[in-house]
């Protein structure tokens, strides 16, 4: 080298330690060249940041002083005022000229007028002055942080910078993100007209967060590759799956250290406090809304971890498109591995960033589920739609239905094995909640698509009709009776078992409508699978009593007996179906579709408040129509027997010579009426013995009405006269109808009332008759007479013939 060039170094004592392992690290000197240019690079790039530092300040400076000159002339003019009211308010001197009067009045109108005035200009200054410092505050900080966001930027991008460095100008950005946004807050409580600053300082905001969470993700993502996330999933074989049995798999988060373990932790906690501010933010730009949807974002840090996996997991799945056994299988074994995971490591990073309403376990969980869910909108169900459209033109559904329905078999239990990792969290409350619920749920896919869940009703529907069928053709199962009961209380029913048979499969139907994961899925579910078996089950028994009537009109005793049968299976399918009404789940599950309701008209009409009426239940409808079933065969079972009584009896309705003619000794009856008697008295014993107790009473109440319409109609309104033997005779004859109703009450004559008191009538004295009906209406109910009007006593006092 030549020794005229004359380099001038400076001591090694003035040199930092980063130099001096920089230059003791460095053997190949043809590099200084290169070394000195990426100096001189970031030199300018350092003064280029100094010359717009300083001409920020400069600004801001100009700014202050403007605000300053404004605040110094506001002051000027209140002390100017001041002033004036001072020499206004002393007393003048003993030289005025001024009356008292004239004083008086002076000071009445400072007082009124110009105090107030002084007064309200004086908070207007105060409020300039609170603004402009505040202006200037957020300002400043939205200036420090626009410069640790650029820094944090310039500094990621060039080669030779530090971790450690970057991640301290990004923790410096959250600072000043967080002070800004505690001024903002308060800004918004105290001060809620100045918008238009929050806005403009919320704009700024928004661009500096736009720079800095993607670059904060970015850094996530690249520390999560160092540490070979996500594992290697090539263990996992459909072979081990199907056994139940795979190989350990390493867990990086667990394995790794040192350095790269710090600079994980530092970016996970600065993720959780840019979300934790994203989560204030969002919270005081949406006060006075409804803020519970818009405030629920999934974890940021989690869903790094999940993104790569998922994708590493979908070239399994391609392979496993007809076996989705081993989809459930595989996302069941990651979720399960990693959990423990997410509780030792993670969480305590969680709760020092003070991230509140998150918790690992569950967000990860979530996640995965949430991947799956994806997985199976995109790829599984599409190709059952499809395939079960191709079977429809065939008009061969079998294949495409078993493997939905396998499809749904297996989401179920998996609902089930992912609700039971929740659970070990100590977080089962969380689950009650219909949100918490459909995020770790894999039927939620039905929540976006409510036509797949119309299929699967469909489905569900024709599958459970098919099975029933056998039993519904089986003749002995509408003959014999239900051997105990399946729920309390039934045995009385006196129900075929076929009714057992579809209470079952109904029940399996609940079952699964259960593991939906919110109340407008579940009602939307149960209303189509469920309604649709409680139809045709109704419509098993209408079909049956329509064959029983057609054939015979019920004056048979099959015929009877075949439609009592139908009578007491919709009797017991409508308890069974009150009762289960009566559950928790059916209550919680028309509460929650009533208080959506509710909500809708809060949000339409501005009213509040509960809604008014009973809560209902998702088979009301169903109930409804098995009662008026029920209510209408019973009724025509009383008509086909008053219709066979009626044409017994009508000879002696006819026989009007009888009612004046003493009758045979021998006889306490009308020999006319026994042989109706006897078969009104032989109907309803069939009815009694097959018929349940409670519709059996229906029975002979609505039986016992229509004698009395027609003995009061045909005897006691037609042109008739009763002598003395006619009045016994009719008495007797009354006592032995009263006395075949007797077996089923105490007080039989309570149910003919119209005869009744039109027998009393009868039986009474001329002068009594005559008192009774005279004195109208008062009189007639003070002698029992109820039900009769006064013209209906006066035929039947016209009617009766005294012989002496």
């Amino acid at each position: 080298m030549d020794a005229s060039i004359q380099i001038t170094l400076p001591p090694v004592s003035s040199l930092s330690s980063s130099t001096l392992s920089f230059l003791n690290g460095e053997q190949d000197l043809s590099r200084a060249r290169s070394y000195i240019g990426e100096l001189q690079s970031q030199c300018f790039d350092l003064d280029r940041t100094l010359i717009d530092l300083n001409s920020r300040l400069h600004s801001t400076l100009l700014s202050y002083a403007s605000f300053s000159d404004g605040i110094h002339l506001l002051f000027d003019d209140a002390t100017s005022k001041l002033t004036d009211l001072r020499s206004f308010t002393c007393p003048p001197p003993l030289s005025s000229s001024l009356s008292p009067s004239d004083g008086q009045g002076r000071k009445e109108e400072i007082l009124g007028e110009e105090l107030p005035a002084l007064a309200k200009e004086v908070a207007r200054v105060e409020t300039v002055r609170v603004y402009a410092e505040t202006a200037l505050k957020l300002d400043t900080l939205v200036g420090d942080i626009e410069d640790a966001v650029s820094s944090a930027m310039n500094k990621n991008l060039r080669k030779h910078s530090s971790k450690e460095s970057v991640e301290e100008m990004r923790q410096l950005a959250i600072e000043r993100l967080r002070h800004s946004e505690d001024v903002l807050i308060y800004v918004t409580e105290t001060h809620p007209q100045w918008t238009s600053l929050v806005s403009a300082v919320d704009h700024r905001i928004d661009r500096a967060l736009a720079t800095l969470r993607p670059q904060a993700v970015a850094d996530h993502r690249s520390l999560l590759g160092s540490l070979g996330w996500p594992p290697p999933l090539s263990t996992l074989t459909s072979s081990n799956l199907d056994t139940g049995k795979s190989a350990e798999i390493s867990n990086p988060l667990f394995t790794m250290q040192g350095l790269l373990k710090q600079q994980y932790c530092e970016n996970f906690l600065a993720l959780c406090h840019l979300q934790e501010l994203q989560w204030r933010r969002k919270s005081r730009q949406l006060e006075g809304h409804n803020r519970k949807v818009a405030l629920q974002q999934p974890f940021w840090a989690i869903e790094e971890l999940v993104n790569p996996i998922s994708i590493a997991c979908q070239r399994h799945f391609s392979k496993w498109i007809d076996k989705p056994e081993f989809v459930f299988a595989l996302v069941y074994k990651i979720t399960r591995d990693y959990v423990g995971t997410m509780d030792e490591l993670l969480q305590p990073l969680v709760d020092e960033a003070r991230l509140v309403g998150y918790s690992c376990r569950e967000e990860w969980i979530s996640a995965m589920v949430t991947s799956l869910v994806t997985y199976l909108a995109k790829e599984i169900f599409p190709k059952y739609v499809a395939e079960l459209d191709g079977e429809s033109v065939s008009g061969v559904q079998s294949k495409a239905r078993f493997s939905w329905l396998h499809l749904v078999d297996l989401m179920i239990a998996f609902d089930k094995q992912i609700q039971s990792l929740v659970m070990h969290s100590g977080i089962l409350l969380s689950l009650q909640d219909d949100g918490n619920l459909q995020k770790i749920s894999s039927l939620s896919v039905f929540c976006d698509r409510p036509d797949w869940l119309d299929i699967w009703a469909e489905i569900e529907l024709n599958d459970t009709l098919e099975k029933l069928k056998p039993e519904v053709d089986d003749e002995r199962n509408w003959t014999a009776k239900i051997e105990g009961a399946l729920l309390s209380g039934f045995e009385s029913y006196k129900s075929p078992a076929v009714s057992s048979a579809f209470v079952r499969r109904l029940l399996l139907v609940v079952d699964r409508c259960r593991s939906l994961p919110n109340a407008f899925l579940r009602s939307r579910f149960l209303k189509m699978a469920g309604g649709s078996i409680t139809q045709r089950y109704l419509d098993c028994l209408l079909l049956r009593c329509q064959e029983a009537e057609g054939l015979t009109a019920l004056t048979d005793d099959n015929g009877l007996i075949k439609v009592a049968n139908s009578v007491n299976a919709a009797h017991y399918f409508e308890s069974v179906l009150k009762e289960w009404c009566e559950d928790t789940f059916f209550l919680e599950l028309e509460f929650d579709h009533s208080e959506q309701l509710g909500i809708g008209i809060n949000d339409n009409s501005g009213l509040e408040g509960p809604i008014d009426g009973p809560v209902g239940c998702v088979f009301d409808e169903e109930i409804k129509k098995l009662e008026n079933f029920r209510k209408e065969w019973v009724e025509r079972i009383s008509v086909a027997v008053l219709r066979g009584f009626d044409a017994r009896c009508r000879e002696y309705i006819k026989n009007r010579r009888q009612w004046q003619e003493k009758g045979e000794e021998s006889w306490t009856i009308s020999k006319t009426l026994v042989g109706a008697l006897d078969y009104l008295q032989g109907k309803m014993a069939v009815a009694e013995e097959n018929l349940n107790r409670i519709d059996f009473v229906g029975a002979w109440r609505s039986l016992a009405a229509g004698v009395d319409h027609l003995l009061f109609n045909g005897l006691l309104m037609s042109m008739v006269k009763f002598h003395d033997a006619g009045v016994e005779r009719f008495n007797c004859d009354m006592e032995i109808l009263f006395g075949v109703f007797r077996a089923w009450c105490l007080r039989p004559e309570a149910f003919f009332p119209k005869t009744s008191d039109g027998l009393k009538l009868l039986t009474m004295s001329s002068e009594q008759l005559r008192d009774t009906i005279s004195g109208g209406g008062k009189t007639m109910k003070e002698n029992g007479i109820i039900h009769l009007n006064v013209a209906e006593a006066e035929k039947i006092q016209n009617k009766r013939v005294y012989m002496s």
